[in-house]
């Protein structure tokens, strides 16, 4: 009947009155493909220039562009649609550089990708690829051979399908077994089984005396900033994908340990500054995790290099940096990565920059004391291997540094890491330094380069876990593009390609770290670590 009466309508009524009437059924069996890619979170394997960045691709302008490096294959973007969701549909849109052949890929993890379409002798222009059926919450694209000389370019990358919370009006299970593990005078550890959910759980509210402290992510979180000898009740309760959120777990009562004191707070990232700004890009990152510093209210801020990009002239760091990190320059103690050396004199721009701030001994690696903690910031772009090679300066200066040290508690801050599963992976450049550090039994190790997030439970001089020695954690996440992550080490304990800033708190014995995501979120916590 209803039918029949539409094609009566029809003769009476305008198309798109009749497309509507008619969708009406079809509503009631599917959910319409929305766009599900713009300003979501995006890498690529190469940039051009600092102006044809990722995020270009999806920022929904047609006069803003990706471009990837000239005359290299392959190449590849990638777009996190923040939830797993079906893909039925790709739209691309090419600057003059455009891809001939090609394939478009999707992963529900971000580094296992299975390939849903491939492109043979494209022309350029746009590709409206339709009809794809693929499932997952990152897509990319993987040019294999260009079109022209130059190398890829899009004006917009658009993905479209549903995700998998449309419709959703499914609580999860309430959390269930919420215990606490190590209790410190600052710290809680709290554990609880996972919830269920007919989508997905997304995230869990961690309430401490009745209100909303944190967010995580897994079902475990590590709560700091406590007051010794204190009694706190913590409950949890879970969210979906789609915002629904489930009952309050049966609370527990957690009674904080005496003593624990020179407690202070550490702000901690590098790979920070990239040359944009808020107010030009809203997709610039660094005025975004300094506000996530601020929020904290440290103690210090420690900088792990690569301070900024590309070329760390003086004037870059004025334009760029100081309109963000700048505020903390009072309290920071930066360290230098290889683009502080991309000045027409290496490292001219960041000694002009920072002062007396970055060479307190006259030379780019120091030390220093924090109550119960010793510090040293050290300038690996000094460190080399190969045979025949003498002991850099800057190795025997730390000998003496850390055999002369009297505090319980020590950490080191150098810019490229030991071990890493970033693109730039191992650096054995690195290993005397990281073998003075692990026989002077160094608590915790603090690295950039990779820009991504890495947290390792304590590992030995070959990167085998061993409780004796230094906890190491990559914090390459401070603005600049992310990279890819890939295979975990054996000692990786926590890996994530999201932006953010470390957060540690410390005492006189003890440290523990959180990861706070640009939204404020907790993304990883640590355990609370006994100095050695």
């Amino acid at each position: 009947m209803m039918t029949k009466n539409l094609r009566r309508l029809a003769i009476l009524l305008p198309l798109p009155l009749i497309a509507a009437l008619g969708g009406a059924t079809a509503a009631a069996r599917t959910t319409a493909d929305v766009l599900l890619s713009q300003q979501k979170p995006v890498v690529a394997s190469s940039v051009e220039d600092s102006t044809l960045t990722a995020d270009k691709a999806v920022d929904g302008s047609t006069t803003t562009r990706w471009a990837s490096a000239e005359g290299s294959d392959p190449q590849w973007i990638r777009v996190d649609l923040g939830q797993p969701a079906a893909v039925n549909r790709v739209k691309l849109s090419w600057e003059v550089a455009y891809g001939k052949d090609y394939r478009i890929e999707v992963s529900d993890d971000g580094t296992n990708f299975s390939s849903v379409k491939e492109v043979v002798g494209g022309n350029g222009a746009t590709d409206d690829l339709t009809g794809l059926q693929a499932h997952g919450r990152f897509v990319r694209l993987v040019g294999t051979k260009r079109g022209t000389t130059y190398g890829y370019s899009l004006w917009e990358l658009q993905v479209y399908g549903t995700t998998d919370s449309s419709g959703d009006t499914q609580a999860p299970t309430v959390p269930a077994g919420l215990t606490a593990g190590q209790v410190t005078a600052t710290t809680a550890a709290l554990t609880w089984t996972a919830s269920t959910d007919n989508v997905g759980v997304s995230s869990y509210d961690v309430l401490r005396n009745g209100a909303v402290v944190a967010s995580a992510t897994t079902a475990q979180y590590n709560d700091t900033g406590l007051t010794a000898n204190t009694s706190y009740s913590y409950a949890v309760r879970a969210r979906d994908l789609a915002g629904n959120v489930s009952g309050t777990s049966e609370p527990i009562t957690v009674n904080t340990a005496a003593g624990g004191t020179g407690q202070f707070v550490l702000a901690a990232a590098g790979d920070i500054a990239d040359q944009c700004t808020e107010s030009s890009n809203p997709q610039c990152v660094h005025p975004k995790t300094a506000r996530l510093v601020q929020a904290m209210n440290p103690t210090a801020v420690l900088t792990m290099g690569d301070n900024q990009y590309d070329d760390a002239h003086l004037s870059d760091f004025r334009n760029y940096y100081d309109k963000s990190w700048g505020q903390f320059k009072s309290i920071t103690k930066p360290i230098p990565g290889n683009h502080e050396t991309y000045d027409d004199t290496p490292f001219a721009g960041y000694r002009q920059y920072f002062g007396s701030i970055a060479t307190p001994q006259g030379k780019n690696y120091y030390s220093y004391n924090i109550g119960n903690w010793h510090f040293v910031a050290l300038d690996s772009n000094d460190f080399t291997t190969g045979e025949g090679v003498a002991e850099p300066a800057q190795l025997t200066w730390l000998k003496q540094d850390l055999a002369a040290n009297t505090k319980r508690c020590v950490a080191a801050a150098y810019h490229h890491p030991r071990f890493s599963s970033g693109d730039h992976g191992d650096n054995p450049d690195s290993i005397p330094l990281w073998q003075t550090l692990v026989g002077a039994k160094v608590d915790l190790v603090l690295n950039g380069h990779d820009h991504h997030y890495e947290r390792f439970v304590p590992q030995n001089v070959n990167g085998q876990k061993d409780a004796n020695g230094p906890v190491q954690i990559i914090g390459g996440m401070g603005g600049m593009t992310l990279y890819d992550v890939h295979s975990a080490h054996p000692a990786t304990a926590k890996i994530l390609s999201a932006h953010g800033v470390l957060k540690l708190s410390m005492t006189d014995t003890t440290f523990s770290s959180q990861l706070i995501g640009l939204d404020g979120k907790v993304l990883d916590s640590s355990p609370t670590y006994t100095c050695h």
